[in-house]
């Protein structure tokens, strides 16, 4: 066997959740390495070119991570920094430098990485972290179910072997699953296997999102930038089609170019813009520019999981035209606003993506495999049809947050699943382990969710939120010279998790009111990790934490603790409850600052921080 390299940790993909384990691990003095298939970190976040994130309507104060949002800052400083910005968008806090309307923020793909080297800058430069770009993991040295190294191809058809304590696959499509043999999932499982009300009633494997080559587009009226007619292209314009018209089951709704069609948010062109010209007074940017990432060029000609290298290179030749083709039919065959058809002037920007064709590096993947876990989402826990809410179901292992519809991108086939709205989520950490494989953890798209549930999990910050909660359960893992599954099944082990995550600006617990930052983040996150709120007589996400506590409070706290001996189901007053919880665990009850939610929240996190952490 050839000699390998060691690290803590050997993160197989670059990806949005690759990127977010790696932050987390670093952040604790760990020695990683990641490996990246493309020559940029980010994944649908930057080498995917998706770069105005699909977010929800919380995002700019909850929601996500600390380091989520610093790479949101990163992105708006870097452009207030290097570029001249007018005098309508310099003094904006929330900067939007597309003003799109599908996302809080649009920017241009290369600023993301550029932003993200800079958040690895440091650890890159003290030696903590090693990169290895355009390199796919090949083979596995595996021995009673642990992985004892991994050999990844080159670019050039070498191979380097490397060896960890623990491997994250936070790969695209789960590159890593079948290479070391944990078992996954791929398409849409069995009614009879998950339970879901919309899911086959036999296993779908060829159920595999959609995906999707996007491109950028400057508008440069008065100029001729028509590309050739690529490949395929009258045929794919009928068969796609190419078009404008949106079909939403009740309506079909036809997009203007640049104006705003009665029952829409705006126009095609705001609706992923990158660069809003107006935002800027520097010759850098004297026109818009556009992503493009549209059912025009959502390609459904098959899923290149587990397929040949040579089928894979057809597929990508496949939906490479259709994207193309797409882009040739904006600039010779739409309708224009102003009567006629075709805009010319759109001038494929190949820079901006940083490719030869113009197109994303790699393809923006919507499902990959998934892992079997042990615990698997499915739709029941989170949709609205089988939920009161206002919360999804509550794990007591969470470990990250989401919120975003479950969006199907067709797969070409007769899926049963169909889009639906969620309430907002958690992230259960035992999705992240497999049930066999013991050093392997997901990192990404490839947790232990269902095809129906991998339509919301999938999206930026959920899966920022997976990678940064794989990177802090290795590394309790390491700290604690055990598995991830030891950790999970140990109950202070788990609380000590969260506990990490929490203190590192990641929260666990749906409270919008109560952002990282607040002087009660960390304990409310804390205790809300228990269940101790979970049931909520307001039905919202707020917490109100300078309320007086009432009686009714007490009572549902207390049912959020049922499951814990001596907690009285009547409590007679806060003092009395939080003394029952300090008996159950011999530990001295603190005094109340004063009968506010907040002080509640204070003391409860003392008591249990003491019986679990101490």
């Amino acid at each position: 066997m050839t000699e390998s390299i060691y690290y803590d940790v050997i993160i197989t993909g670059g990806s949005t959740g690759g990127v977010a384990a790696a932050l987390a691990l670093l952040d604790y003095g760990r020695r990683v390495l990641i490996t990246e298939e493309t020559d940029w970190l980010g994944g649908q976040l930057t080498s995917q070119g998706v770069s105005a994130p699909d977010e929800n309507q919380y995002i700019e104060y909850f929601g996500a991570p600390a380091t989520y949002y610093a790479f949101r800052e990163g992105v708006r400083n870097y452009y207030r920094k290097n570029f001249r910005l007018s005098d309508s968008a310099k003094y904006v806090a929330r900067l939007n430098p597309g003003n799109c309307w599908v996302s809080r923020i649009g920017y241009e793909p290369k600023v993301g990485v550029e932003v993200i080297n800079q958040m690895l800058k440091k650890y890159l430069e003290n030696g903590q972290l090693t990169v290895l770009y355009n390199a796919v993991p090949v083979e596995a040295e595996v021995e009673n179910d642990y992985i004892k190294s991994v050999t990844y191809k080159l670019k050039d058809g070498s191979t380097k072997t490397f060896s960890a304590n623990l491997y994250i696959d936070a790969s695209e499509i789960g590159d890593l699953l079948p290479v070391v043999g944990a078992e996954y999932v791929v398409g849409a499982e069995a009614k009879s296997e998950t339970g879901e009300v919309h899911a086959p009633d036999t296993p779908q494997p060829k159920w595999v999102q959609s995906y999707t080559f996007p491109f950028v587009i400057e508008y440069r009226p008065g100029e001729n930038h028509v590309i050739p007619k690529p490949d395929n292209y009258e045929e794919n314009k009928v068969k796609q089609p190419y078009t404008l018209d949106v079909d939403y089951g009740d309506k079909i709704i036809t997009y203007l170019m640049f104006g705003k069609a009665e029952g829409t948010y705006g126009s095609f062109w705001t609706y992923r813009r990158l660069i809003d010209k107006n935002n800027f007074d520097d010759p850098a940017y004297p026109n818009d520019l556009a992503m493009i990432n549209w059912p025009g060029n959502d390609f459904i000609g098959g899923s290149f999981i587990d397929v040949s290298e040579e089928e894979k290179e057809r597929l990508f030749k496949a939906a490479k035209d259709l994207a193309l083709g797409f882009l040739y039919w904006l600039q010779t065959e739409v309708k224009r606003d102003d009567g006629g058809y075709g805009y010319p002037e759109f001038k494929l920007r190949k820079d901006v993506m940083g490719s030869e064709d113009g197109l994303s590096k790699y393809p923006y993947i919507r499902e990959s495999r998934r892992i079997k876990g042990m615990t698997t989402v499915i739709e029941q826990d989170v949709s609205v049809e089988f939920l009161e809410g206002p919360r999804a179901r509550f794990f007591r292992d969470g470990a990250g947050l989401g919120k975003y519809f479950i969006d199907i991108h067709s797969s070409g086939y007769e899926e049963t699943a169909k889009t639906s709205q969620v309430y907002p989520f958690q992230v259960p950490l035992g999705a992240l382990i497999p049930r066999r494989v013991k050093n392997l953890l997901a990192g990404g798209k490839n947790l232990a969710v269902t095809h129906i549930t991998n339509g919301t999990y999938r999206l930026h910050p959920v899966e920022w939120a997976v990678g940064e909660a794989a990177g802090i359960l290795a590394a309790t893992a390491l700290f604690h010279d055990c598995v991830p599954q030891q950790v999970w099944l140990d109950e202070r082990l788990l609380r000590k998790t969260q506990a990490n995550l929490i203190d590192h600006g990641a929260p666990v617990f749906w409270y919008v009111d109560v952002p990282i930052g607040h002087p009660i983040f960390k304990a409310l996150q804390f205790t809300a990790a228990f269940g101790t709120y979970q049931y909520d007589k307001d039905k919202n996400l707020m917490f109100y934490p300078d309320n007086e506590i009432t009686q009714s409070d007490l009572e549902l706290w207390a049912q959020g603790l049922k499951d814990g001996a001596g907690i009285p189901a009547n409590p007679e007053s806060a003092e009395a409850f939080l003394t029952s919880i300090a008996e159950r665990f011999d530990v001295e009850a603190p005094v109340l600052a004063d009968n506010t939610r907040k002080s509640f929240a204070v003391a409860l996190d003392e008591i249990l921080r003491d019986a679990y952490l101490r």
